[in-house]
């Protein structure tokens, strides 16, 4: 399990566009018939990329956990990106199909992910945190998730907010979890932006067109930077960071949050004025 460990706000200015990359941004967790996992020194918090093909996978715990198995004391979001597919936790069957999420609460003992067809296989991006209490395993179809539009044509950011895992939805102890897609024509996203100290966020890019790319912006207000990311690329926000992006044609991406709270509209807010 890769250790992707961040820098300060100290050390940030003076940081070359490689080692921007080298600390804030995965990439390669999306394997054919490979799961794929890396550990963020910042809230705890683990990410990874599943693609089952001819035979199911299962998440194994791992040596820098300590834990006898992965959700010990931790709890797992699963968002499907990709074909149709099962998640099987403790003998029962989850179907999910492209842009649903599941909830796995801790204690879950046995959890594996596998394709409907391998010829159109699922492509799982999983998102943990440590958890202090246990909330029922449960699924968040696409189809039931009411959207919040926000933006506008005139500014390029028209878009549609799902919240899946949050205080009003689908419980947990400290994930926020939910995805943003971006109109025709539209390319930026969560702008203006916003930091919030209060725990910091991860945002995993898909449908991404290979010939595309998004610029994620990230930084102080007062003095950001941007990383070129691709297709099934994830970056870490810390919370003195604002979490941003545009692309060259619209996309989606999936938002995560673990840290002191759980309102989604605890942001404190960053006016475009007075980005630098």
């Amino acid at each position: 399990m890769k250790l992707l460990q961040m820098a300060d706000p100290v050390r940030y200015p003076t940081m070359t566009t490689a080692e921007l990359r080298s600390t804030f941004l995965l990439e390669e967790l999306f394997t054919p018939g490979e799961l794929t996992l890396a550990y963020v020194d910042l809230d705890r918090a683990v990410v990874g990329g599943c693609i089952p093909t001819s035979a199911p996978l299962t998440l194994e715990t791992q040596p820098e956990l300590r834990a006898d198995f992965f959700c010990q004391r931790r709890e797992l979001g699963v968002f499907n990106v990709g074909g149709k597919g099962t998640v099987t936790v403790d003998g029962v069957n989850y179907e999910l199909d492209k842009l649903d999420t599941l909830y796995i609460g801790r204690g879950s003992k046995a959890v594996s992910f596998a394709s409907v067809d391998a010829a159109t296989p699922a492509a799982y991006y999983l998102l943990s945190y440590p958890a202090h209490a246990e909330y029922p395993v449960a699924l968040a179809k696409f189809a039931t998730l009411t959207p919040v539009n926000l933006g506008a044509q005139e500014t390029c950011n028209k878009r549609s907010i799902y919240k899946a895992i949050h205080l009003e939805g689908v419980r947990s102890c400290q994930l926020v979890m939910g995805f943003t897609l971006l109109d025709s024509g539209s390319i930026w996203n969560t702008m203006p932006p916003h930091t919030h100290m209060r725990r910091s966020e991860i945002y995993f890019y898909f449908d991404v067109d290979p010939v595309h790319r998004v610029l994620h912006l990230m930084g102080p207000p007062d003095a950001t930077s941007h990383i070129v990311m691709k297709d099934k690329e994830v970056v870490v926000s810390p919370g003195w960071s604002i979490h941003a992006g545009v692309g060259t044609k619209n996309y989606g991406f999936c938002w995560g949050m673990g840290g002191e709270n759980q309102d989604y509209a605890d942001m404190d807010p960053a006016p475009v004025v007075d980005l630098r």
